[in-house]
Order: structure tokens, then sequence, then C-alpha cells
């Protein structure tokens, strides 16, 4: 009898200690992860994809996890460290721009080939599908929460530059060895600079202009120096938010499940579907200014800039057996892609 008594009493003990594992469980307060932008909080990626993620999770979450944001570069704004910054946990989570850290994501340098995508909305999706199948996989280190690219790069200057021919000698920024090359090929001198010096760098004429897409031009202020637009497509730029992937391990379930249900696919469509709107609205008010000269390349540029493009993808797919099989990989997601497949 007594044996069963104290048997009973261990029953009771376990599940008083349980319930008052639950029940703190139930008010602990959330893990807190830190989201870092090296962007303003006027950006249009933090406004319509970065701030509706960490929404998204927090509320799905179950009280488990909170992600703060941090724009403006508030735990550091040089772009190059977002991915160290990540790894030594002083940002939990980060906006990162794989060009801007040469050699380290080597396998998203094939997105940035020139000439290969018409739009934001294409190269997206194949970046986000061939992270999904796992048939790339350039963030070890990482989870990664949303894989986007650019819309195509294109030249804006403080110069008129209304043909190919104009681009000679012209030192132009750019935000990676791809870009750098394919400018090289075009004629242009390539100057490797970071996102957040392009304004100050154009005004003092240290360049002459920049690539890049539309969003950048008014959300980190490049229209303030330059009125020239040449909207020739060039390469598009990764970018990608990543969380650190021993952080992620350390999660409850319910944490994890939330991060997850709002990332890949669903951070994708949220960017295709804001940034194509935003970009397209850019445009049309750089359209509607007349202080400004907005030229598409004729059809003898256009076929001149292939020829510079293919000598790019050629000289790149050459270096490894890797690079030939990452290019067939994007060519053929990007064809099922086209096909609505």
């Amino acid at each position: 009898m007594r044996s069963v008594k104290k048997s009973l009493n261990w029953v009771k003990l376990a599940g008083i200690a349980l319930a008052a594992v639950v029940s703190w469980g139930a008010h602990a307060d959330p893990i807190k992860l830190r989201f870092a932008s090296f962007a303003p909080d006027t950006e249009q990626t933090f406004k319509t994809v970065f701030k509706p993620f960490a929404e998204a999770v927090n509320k799905d979450s179950g009280g488990t996890v909170q992600i703060e944001l941090f724009p403006n570069g508030a735990l550091g704004r040089n772009p190059v460290q977002q991915p160290q910054m990540v790894l030594d946990g002083i940002a939990d989570i980060a906006w990162i721009v794989p060009s801007f850290s040469p050699g380290r994501f080597p396998e998203t340098e094939v997105f940035e080939l020139p000439g290969l995508f018409r739009d934001l909305q294409e190269a997206t999706l194949v970046f986000t599908r061939l992270m999904a199948s796992k048939k790339i996989n350039p963030f070890e280190q990482f989870v990664p929460l949303g894989t986007f690219t650019t819309d195509p790069y294109s030249i804006h200057s403080r110069t008129p530059i209304r043909a190919l021919a104009d681009l000679k000698g012209r030192k132009i920024r750019v935000s990676g060895s791809i870009e750098g090359e394919t400018l090289r090929a075009l004629g242009a001198v390539p100057i490797g600079m970071a996102t957040t010096e392009v304004v100050e760098a154009i005004a003092r004429g240290t360049i002459d202009g920049t690539t890049t897409h539309p969003s950048p031009l008014f959300d980190f202020g490049f229209v303030r120096v330059v009125n020239s637009h040449y909207f020739v497509k060039l390469g598009v730029l990764p970018i990608v938010m990543l969380m650190n992937k021993s952080k992620f391990d350390s999660l409850p379930k319910p944490a994890q499940d939330a991060i997850i249900k709002h990332s890949g696919m669903w951070t994708a469509n949220l960017f295709n579907a804001n940034i194509t709107t935003y970009n397209a609205e850019l445009v049309k008010r750089l359209a509607d200014d007349p202080k400004r000269t907005l030229v598409t390349p004729s059809a003898a540029d256009l076929a001149s800039a292939q020829i510079a493009f293919n000598s790019v993808i050629k000289t790149w797919t050459e270096k490894s057996p890797r690079n030939k099989q990452l290019l067939e990989l994007v060519q053929g997601e990007l064809a099922a892609v086209r096909a609505g497949k």
C-alpha cells in the first residue's frame, strides 16, 4: 500500500512540475531576434517585404519569438559587413548583398551574368526555386529566409549617355565583379563601391555614374546627382534575407515553423508584387521629368551589347565545371518559368 501511495505522490509531484513548466512557458517573454538593414526605413523593400515578414512571424509564432527591425544601419551601416554581423551575433537576421562580399557566396555569381533575365520577377522565381530544390546552396552557415534579385541593372549618369560609344572611359560604379567585367567589356571603367557611398562620389566627380535598378535611384538618393538614364539591361543583383543557422536551430519549434512559413516563396511573391509595381512607378516619374534624358538602346547597340555579354558569360563559365553546371541549372529553371511550369 505504501508503495502505491508513494507512486501516486510522485505522479502528483510530476504533474505539478509539468504544470509549472507549461505555465511558465505560456507567460515567458518571447525570444527577441534582431533584423538588421543598412537601408533606410523609407526604402521600399524594407517597407513592403521586411516589415510584413517580421509582423507575420511575430503574429504566428504563438508568442515564442519577436523579430525587432533595425533599419538605417542601426546595428552597422557597412553593407559589406552584414554577413559577418549575423555570424558574430550582432544581428540574428540581415539583408545581405552577396556580391559585396567577393568569394564568400560564389554560387550566386551566376545570377549576375548579363543578359539572362528580362525582369526581377523571373529572376527571383528562378533563384527561389533553385534554393528550394537545393540544387544550389551558397548559404551553409545561414538559413535563407528570402532570395530575391533586382531588376536588370541599367546605367545612370550625371553626363549624357545616348549610345554605347558614350560609355568609353566613363567611370561607372558597379556592385560586384561580374558587373565590373560587363562594364569593362562595354568600354567603361568599373569602380567598385558600396551603395551608401554612391551619392557623395558622383557629387564630387569621383565617378561619372552608377549602375543600378530603379528603386535605389530614389530610396538611396541617387536621383539627386544623376539625370541621364541609359536603359541597357545588364545582369541582375541577388539580394537575400539570411538568418544565423545556429540561432534558428536554438529556437522552439513554433518559432521555427512561423519563420519557415513566411520564408521562401512567401517572401518572393511579396517582393515580386510590390517591387515590380514600385519600379514601374519610378520609371514613369523619371520619364515625366523634362530635366531628364531617358534612352533605350538602339537595335545596333543591343546587338553590340549582347556580343560583350556573351564574352563575359563565356569567360565566367570556363573558369570551372561547377560554373558551367550553375549556368545550365539557371537556364533550365528559367525555361520552366517562362513556360509557366
